[in-house]
């Protein structure tokens, strides 16, 4: 028996795509087209929600610097370089950090960083006496906080290195940024028991009206979305905006007036905002 002829508008269908596949797609000329094939490649099904959201900040990474993510040196929390063992293994249980960078007073220098794994072999009593911080402390790295974090990820692996300390122009600590921060810009927020869902949109509006954006908004798109006017030249991110504009990571409940746009930190942490209320003037 042969097979049932199809109707033409069918058949025409099927012949056009077979030729479209055969034929050389045009290369893409910007990166706004390589997003919008993306968009398509996943509204069709063929990558995942997911891999999608990945791709999309991945191209995105390259954009950001490390002073939109770093830790303020307001937020840091040091191990001072005369400490002893006791006293480290106290800002060690109460901060639950792995790392902390070693701090000459005297000098008002950072001279290394320690790691927590480095001081198990002391729990013993028999070594606590040969304790000696100095002997344990691990080369810091520099990095200025206008390198984008693209570059640092690439040094990151290359080096080995988890925590770099961040330096302004004139060579003073700014803060410090970890490999985990470089990631989280690219596969998204690496929760702990800490942490709460949030929402995967970068705005979002709820039913009564109220705007909430998470802090690693771009400007540009903030300023395309309430048609505003904030400055890029500091900051590449809301986030950032709202830090650089305080002086300081901002606790939850604060609020800052930014051209007549009042932000109020929903969310946040000692190293980073993630989620703001946007109010706009009337």
């Amino acid at each position: 028996m042969n097979p049932p002829e199809q109707p033409p508008s069918s058949l025409f269908q099927t012949l056009k795509s077979k030729v479209l596949t055969w034929l050389p797609q045009p290369r893409a000329a910007s990166r706004e087209d390589v997003l919008e094939s993306l968009r398509q490649a996943e509204q069709d099904g063929i990558v995942a929600r997911d891999a999608y959201d990945m791709m999309q900040r991945v191209m995105f990474v390259s954009d950001l610097k490390v002073r939109d993510i770093m830790v303020p040196r307001s937020n840091m929390i040091f191990v001072e370089r005369e400490h002893g063992l006791d006293t480290c293994l106290d800002i060690m249980v109460e901060s639950a950090h792995s790392r902390f960078p070693v701090v000459d007073n005297e000098k008002d220098q950072i001279v290394g960083i320690l790691l927590a794994k480095d001081l198990l072999r002391f729990f013993d009593d028999d070594n606590k006496q040969r304790f000696n911080l100095r002997d344990l402390t691990r080369p810091v790295v520099f990095v200025p906080e206008s390198k984008r974090l693209n570059v640092l990820l690439a040094e990151f692996r290359e080096n080995r290195n988890h925590m770099a300390i961040v330096v302004d122009e004139f060579g003073a600590v700014a803060g410090l940024v970890t490999i985990e921060d470089v990631l989280e810009q690219i596969v998204g927020d690496i929760e702990d028991e800490h942490d709460i869902e949030e929402e995967e949109s970068l705005i979002r509006t709820l039913e009564d009206g109220e705007v909430i954006v998470k802090a690693v908004l771009p400007i540009d798109e903030f300023n395309e979305h309430f048609q505003t006017y904030l400055s890029e030249s500091h900051s590449d991110t809301i986030g950032g905006l709202i830090s650089q504009t305080l002086g300081h990571v901002p606790q939850r409940g604060e609020t800052v007036e930014i051209d007549k746009i009042r932000f109020e930190v929903v969310h946040a942490d000692s190293r980073r905002i993630h989620l703001v209320r946007v109010t706009k003037p009337a």
